[in-house]
């Protein structure tokens, strides 16, 4: 028989929620506690997201020291948001899928939301933009994130955007894995898919539960055990409890085993690390050492290096979920009040409006009883873990080759592999428009195997001239033939990633 527990306040919840997740149980929150803590966590969220700002991918395979400051003062926000708008990726993809929901309703069809960002008009890298092309040329989802077709599966992108899924269901993490199998294979697979996954639910369970060891304790249960996302959490998890006032061990310990970017061309054998794997991992180790000190967590996360605007961003959202809107000192809202009616780039909501329309919405999917709607009724959810997927299997990289070859014909590139990833764009060589959409064969062996254009466009671009995996192993010769050749224009192959069996 179900039990009831009563949230009324942000920093009034029962004792045994610091130690265990109320499961099985109703909890009742007012709807003052309900706006409290999504303010909280979009508020948490811009804080955060600014705050690593200026160190994005600046520290690449190692730690920034404390002894670098991190700028911040009262209007840093509000002139980062005017000067650098294109910063907050973490929260306007967010918005792009919760318009997408507020238009077409809470069971708005997979396809809506695929062509609502691939459509936008803000750039995209990695994961998004890979899958836009897919989008665009005809590949729908989930076929669109899949890795076969997607080099960036496994990438960072859902991870930032899934945010928003865990604040639309307090302490019920399993429909938002719901929610996230549908919109995050539209770009992302396997470890790709669970870094949203997994930080939808720390979303989910901060709303009835302030414990941040038993958060990330229990929203790791939704990550299928023997998945790389899943060890390398647990090694998070591991070394937290074995250096527990050393932050800086656990991150060494981590990286040394799980930096190893297999999938992401520009990620393999490079500092650079964009998998969710190991930037989920920052996240977790912000919020294990920060010891829920906004600050302290949002600055280890940022020092843990690789994407640190969006580790902070996600590490400060589930804090400002958790304890809500008021317990955000004032020296951090200062400059996101001055932002709050501005709407987002490239979204009709602006910060206040986000809370509202996600407050409304939450409203709708919890019910309470007739002539009771000032609070919601919560039935926590036990986290259950969502399906086993892995991309990449069985192949490794075994060789990365500096190519910088410009032609405007074709190229050949032999390799010894069972898989490629050749890098590359379209290039201007005269003074030409952006109209030109390059038309390109890839045979192999002889054989052609793909027809596919390319557009010079950035924002229809293709991220990588092609790629293909899980032919068969031996030695090969990749010909990339331009079919539509102009004086204008040339295709440049940066690099290629071969792959082979394991």
């Amino acid at each position: 028989m179900k039990t009831s527990i009563t949230i009324i306040s942000s920093l009034l919840l029962l004792a045994s929620c610091t130690v265990k997740v109320p499961y099985g149980q109703t909890v009742t929150m007012d709807s003052a506690t309900l706006m409290d803590k999504i303010k909280g966590g979009w508020y948490g969220q811009t804080i955060g997201c600014t705050y690593g700002g200026p160190t994005e991918f600046k520290y690449k395979g190692g730690i920034m020291m404390e002894e670098i400051p991190i700028p911040w003062y009262d209007d840093y926000i509000y002139d980062t948001y005017i000067e650098d708008p294109g910063l907050y990726d973490d929260v306007y993809m967010d918005l792009t899928f919760m318009e997408t929901m507020l238009k077409y309703g809470l069971d708005a069809p997979v396809e809506e939301y695929a062509k609502a960002f691939a459509y936008a008009d803000y750039k995209l890298w990695h994961a998004n933009q890979a899958a836009r092309y897919n989008i665009m040329n005809g590949r729908s989802a989930p076929e669109s994130g899949h890795w076969k077709y997607n080099p960036h599966a496994d990438d960072i992108d859902f991870q930032i955007e899934a945010d928003f899924i865990g604040m639309l269901y307090p302490g019920q993490v399993n429909k938002a894995s719901e929610l996230s199998d549908r919109i995050g294979h539209i770009m992302n697979y396997g470890d790709g898919w669970y870094g949203g996954v997994f930080i939808g639910a720390m979303y989910c369970l901060a709303y009835v539960c302030n414990d941040i060891p038993t958060i990330v304790t229990e929203a790791l249960k939704t990550i299928p055990e023997g998945t790389k996302f899943h060890s390398t959490i647990a090694d998070v998890i591991k070394y937290w409890k074995k250096y527990p006032k050393d932050w800086k061990q656990c991150w060494f310990e981590v990286t040394n085993r799980h930096a190893n970017d297999v999938g992401c061309p520009e990620g393999v054998w490079n500092g650079f690390n964009i998998d969710a794997t190991i930037n989920s991992a920052f996240v977790v180790i912000g919020l294990l050492y920060g010891d829920g000190d906004l600050l302290k967590t949002m600055d280890i996360s940022t020092r843990c290096g690789n994407d640190s605007d969006c580790n902070p961003a996600s590490a400060a959202g589930i804090l400002g979920v958790m304890y809500g809107y008021d317990a955000i000192p004032e020296y951090w809202k200062k400059g996101a009040e001055r932002i709050k009616d501005i709407p987002f780039p490239y979204t009709s909501l602006s910060l206040d409006q986000v809370c509202t329309e996600n407050f409304n919405l939450v409203k709708t999917l919890f019910s309470c009883n007739e002539g009771d709607a000032d609070c919601i009724y919560i039935d926590v959810e036990k986290p259950q873990p969502v399906r086993y997927e892995q991309s990449f299997e069985g192949i490794v990289p075994v060789e990365k080759r500096v190519l910088k070859k410009a032609f405007t014909t074709s190229v050949d590139l032999k390799f010894k592999g069972n898989s490629i990833v050749v890098e590359g764009s379209v290039r201007k060589t005269g003074h030409a428009d952006d109209s030109y959409v390059a038309s390109v064969t890839a045979l192999l062996d002889g054989a052609e195997i793909e027809h596919f254009t390319m557009p010079i466009d950035y924002i229809k671009r293709k991220y990588e001239i092609f790629s293909a995996y899980c032919f068969a192993s031996g030695e090969h010769t990749l010909t990339l033939r331009l079919d539509n050749p102009h004086p204008d224009y040339e295709l440049y192959a940066s690099e290629m990633v071969v792959y082979d069996e394991k």
